[in-house]
């Protein structure tokens, strides 16, 4: 019985056209129905008990697989943690940004649990469908490397380029520049995909007119892709906002922004919080002359990833 067992088990791949389970999942009652059409009577307890002595266990999907590695990649984790200590060192600021997990807005179920009176759980609806006049919440966040600080931008529309950088500009204006009255340069560590992609002509193009209204210099810095996770806005920031709100109804912008504002740690994170009330439009498209106007220069290094957009003119103060 045993031996049969195992052999259900390893045969219940799903989409296997030869599987005897076909399309079925291994639960202990599916496998002892299989076992009993082949002559065992056994109940779906001892199954359970038999599948514990040959060392099985319920276990979800485990995410580790990041496909091929490039062969540059901890290169470029080395050239971006060498720029964040250079720019470090030279008191210039030096930022990880993202966007956070979309959200839909309204009394929807939001995963974990926070303490309650037992027996009385929040209420939230079953269906997790689209309310559209509240809609969702696109959280873009700016991380303070140095200072462990963030500000993140509670979007209301799509996640695009022109929304991206304009997060950015509401963190130099709102907390960049007063801790860096000084600065002449900004880099920028990001994801490789997304709105603030390597290839996203948008991105660049918001890039080179935040350069030009603040004089700043702005390096960027992408990860090299499938690396994502690596991003230390993910781990310092983005984190913790996940644990501050887990099993809370994200009932309205307004809440979100109140749950993100309220993040700390004990490592002494802070974060700064808004809504971004702009619809930001989809697809717009940049023209080969306006890529040719910018004024970008390229990384020796893999220049895909990494590159330097100049300020066009120069303007007496950084703050605008």
């Amino acid at each position: 019985m045993r031996q049969a067992l195992l052999q259900l088990v390893a045969s219940a791949t799903r989409g296997d056209p030869q599987a005897v389970l076909l399309w079925v999942s291994r639960s202990q009652r599916h496998l002892a129905s299989a076992l009993a059409g082949q002559g065992y009577q056994v109940s779906a307890n001892l199954v359970g008990r038999l599948l514990k002595d040959l060392g099985f266990s319920l276990q979800g999907n485990a995410k580790t697989r990041e496909g091929s590695q490039h062969p540059d990649r901890d290169a470029q984790f080395q050239h971006i943690d060498h720029g964040v200590v250079r720019f470090g060192r030279t008191g210039q600021p030096a930022i990880s940004v993202d966007t956070k997990k979309k959200e839909l807005v309204g009394d929807f179920k939001n995963a974990g649990r926070e303490l309650r009176r037992k027996g009385r759980p929040q209420e939230v609806r079953v269906h997790d469908f689209i309310i559209p006049r509240k809609g969702r919440a696109v959280p873009y966040g700016v991380y303070d490397i140095a200072a462990n600080q963030g500000w993140v931008s509670v979007g209301i529309g799509h996640d695009t380029a022109r929304f991206a950088v304009e997060s950015i500009r509401r963190w130099w204006r709102r907390m960049g520049h007063k801790r860096y009255p000084r600065a002449k340069r900004l880099m920028i560590t990001a994801d490789c995909g997304g709105s603030n992609g390597s290839r996203v002509r948008l991105w660049k193009l918001e890039l080179q007119n935040f350069a030009d209204q603040t004089g700043l210099a702005i390096t960027v810095a992408h990860h090299p892709p499938g690396t994502s996770k690596w991003n230390r806005i993910e781990h310092r920031m983005f984190a913790f906002i996940t644990q501050n709100w887990r099993g809370k109804p994200l009932i309205s912008h307004k809440v979100i922004v109140q749950l993100i504002a309220a993040t700390t740690t004990s490592a002494g994170l802070s974060i700064a919080c808004d809504i971004d009330a702009t619809r930001y439009q989809k697809g717009e498209k940049v023209s080969d002359q306006q890529i040719e106007a910018l004024n970008i220069k390229y990384d020796p290094f893999h220049p895909e990833w990494n590159y330097t957009l100049l300020p066009r003119r120069t303007h007496s103060t950084s703050q605008k």
